[in-house]
């Protein structure tokens, strides 16, 4: 079990948050082509190593903010309010 350090709440167990996806991707605008939104909708990274996220912390204040984790080996590296810079995975 992953343990997740909420930005607003401290440390808790990872049944209290859902995963978002992926952080900073940007969405296309509404009237993008089909193919575009497609792309967008259903072809995801799937990095060996950092990989930014995001995660709401559901059953706790509801609130959204990113983590970097490692999917290599599902460590936390680190947690962050949402609209803060992505830590560079070098420093990680």
């Amino acid at each position: 079990m992953l343990r997740i350090t909420c930005p607003y709440c401290g440390t808790r167990d990872e049944q209290e948050f859902t995963f978002g996806g992926p952080s900073n991707i940007a969405r296309p605008p509404a009237e993008t082509d089909d193919r575009t939104w497609t792309a967008y909708l259903f072809n995801k990274a799937n990095p060996a190593g950092v990989h930014i996220e995001r995660w709401q912390h559901l059953y706790g204040c509801g609130r959204w903010f990113n983590v970097a984790r490692d999917t290599r080996t599902h460590e936390i590296l680190q947690t962050y309010v949402m609209g803060l810079p992505a830590p560079d995975p070098n420093d990680a």
